[in-house]
């Protein structure tokens, strides 16, 4: 290591042209946007991937000809980030929300339509007919003695699961039927081992405010939501996000390298006998910050007075680990192995939408591998209407974090091969649709795969991320950004840099 560290100071360029020159790492949402806004606010961006294509896991692919998200399919609408960021990309009026049928989940007993009203599966209306129905009288009951609980319930741990704070005000009933399956679909993962804090920030300050966790959930969907209408969407997919924020890129000149992997980073400005003198900023001022990249058989080095990673977490501890061993402790652990499958299918019959824009599935449910469904056609008209009728599109996800070792995912190499994951597909898309669906109606198929790459938001998750923050803090011309230091999802990952890189031109212009 001490060798390679030599060899970037000697080969790394001397001097920019630009004082405030700028490595982002990292080409997805988080390092697309963070060099967007840096450029703009005159800073001279490079930006490194090692992935041949842009957008990480909002990403894009085509299957039996309809061109499709691979990844993230849509947005929380509890800010106004994504949507203000489509606005200034010149996608405004391609926003779109979903039918609002609404999803179904599907419990030991058979499926029952999801509250539309809730925040991660917790409802926000106990009188409502999907709840009744989900939870039964004696369900109903027992939450309902949420509303009389002192508000100290639940809130004054330093830490708290999704699972504890839903089991002690509104019940086991509540957490298995409603939140586990909402919590599995959107961060495979079980309650019991989320960070409470981080996947609904805010929610326990509700309870607090309004009197109880029903009430907060309220307050929470009330904050610029409709009901059933919680998540936005973008006419065309949500990889158009991407396509325009590269175009914006490559037109305000940000050196874009696709295909690049970093392989170290290095500080410039501490330099040890004997070694070649650090690269140098006009007026001589210390170059911080060294990167070494490698393209191919191709090897380089960058420098730079402002280094954002914009990796993953277990990535983005590994290349500073290095020079900031301080760091290493708070690793975070990385992500379930996620598969995603895309079947687009000819089966007129599903013109009914029988499982309104999709099914979650409860944990507890034996017989079905997948732990979500989407109808995408039934979900978004511009795609029915792009397929005409007869043709769907639905998207089953497999994989899973568990609170046991043994229970990492429902999807194991010994359960479950990649060989066999189409024809799984295919027998748990009849089952959640309740429409046989065979290998003779598949029009195209693919597989893809996220291995790790969803942040795992562990209990404690909040305060070590803080403990990053502030080490962060203490190396001048560093930012961490990503869906590991934001929290998960796009609303969160948006507003969350957005906020970090203005903080950094903020400093900027005080200097």
């Amino acid at each position: 290591m001490e060798n390679r560290k030599k060899a970037a100071k000697a080969f790394a360029p001397m001097s920019h042209p630009a004082p405030y020159q700028t490595v982002v790492v990292g080409g997805g949402i988080s390092g697309l946007l963070a060099a967007w806004d840096l450029q703009r606010a005159g800073f001279q961006v490079s930006i490194f991937d090692a992935a041949t294509t842009w957008g990480g896991c909002v990403g894009r692919h085509e299957v039996a000809g309809v061109v499709l998200d691979s990844g993230a399919e849509s947005f929380a609408t509890r800010n106004t980030a994504v949507a203000e960021l489509a606005v200034e990309l010149g996608l405004g009026e391609k926003i779109v929300e979903p039918d609002p049928a609404g999803a179904w989940v599907w419990l030991p007993e058979g499926p029952v339509p999801l509250p539309r009203t809730g925040v991660l599966g917790i409802p926000s209306d106990l009188g409502a007919p999907e709840v009744r129905e989900a939870l039964g009288a004696s369900g109903v009951l027992r939450a309902a003695l949420d509303a009389k609980m002192p508000v100290t319930i639940g809130t004054t741990e330093p830490v708290s699961s999704v699972a504890d704070l839903v089991r002690a005000r509104m019940g086991k009933r509540v957490l298995e039927r409603l939140v586990a399956p909402v919590v599995a679909g959107v961060h495979s993962a079980e309650a019991e081992v989320l960070d409470v804090d981080v996947v609904a920030p805010g929610l326990r300050a509700g309870i607090r405010e309004h009197g109880s966790l029903a009430a907060a959930v309220a307050a929470q969907r009330a904050n610029g939501s409709k009901p059933g209408a919680a998540v936005a969407g973008l006419e065309g997919g949500m990889h158009t996000l991407v396509a325009a924020l590269v175009e914006k890129l490559q037109a305000a000149g940000v050196s874009m390298h696709p295909g690049h992997r970093v392989k170290a980073v290095f500080r410039g400005d501490a330099d040890e006998a004997g070694d070649a003198p650090a690269p140098t900023y006009d007026g001589g001022e210390p170059s911080p910050w060294i990167i070494e990249w490698e393209h191919g058989t191709e090897r380089g080095y960058a420098s730079a007075k402002l280094l954002v990673m914009a990796t993953d977490g277990p990535m983005a501890v590994k290349l500073l680990g290095y020079e900031m061993p301080q760091l290493l402790p708070f690793a975070p652990a990385r992500g379930p192995d996620i598969r995603l499958v895309t079947m687009v299918v000819d089966v007129p019959e599903l013109d009914s939408a029988p499982r309104g824009t999709g099914v979650l599935v409860a944990p507890s449910v034996g017989g079905i591998k997948a732990k979500a469904l989407t109808h995408s056609t039934a979900k978004w008209r511009w795609l029915a209407d792009s397929t005409g009728p007869g043709t769907h599109v639905v998207r089953l996800s497999y994989g899973r974090a568990g609170v046991k070792p043994s229970d990492a995912v429902r999807l194991t190499p010994e359960t479950l091969t990649e060989e066999d994951l189409i024809p799984t597909a295919l027998a748990d898309a009849t089952t959640l649709l309740g429409i046989e669906i065979t290998e003779a109606d598949l029009l195209g198929a693919d597989i893809v795969r996220w291995k790790g790459a969803l942040p795992f938001a562990a209990v404690g998750h909040h305060d070590k991320i803080a403990h990053v923050h502030a080490l962060a803090n203490e190396v001048p011309g560093l930012v961490l950004a990503g869906a590991w230091m934001t929290g998960n999802g796009l609303a969160a990952v948006v507003s969350g840099t957005r906020r970090q890189i203005r903080a950094v031109v903020d400093a900027s212009l005080r200097l």
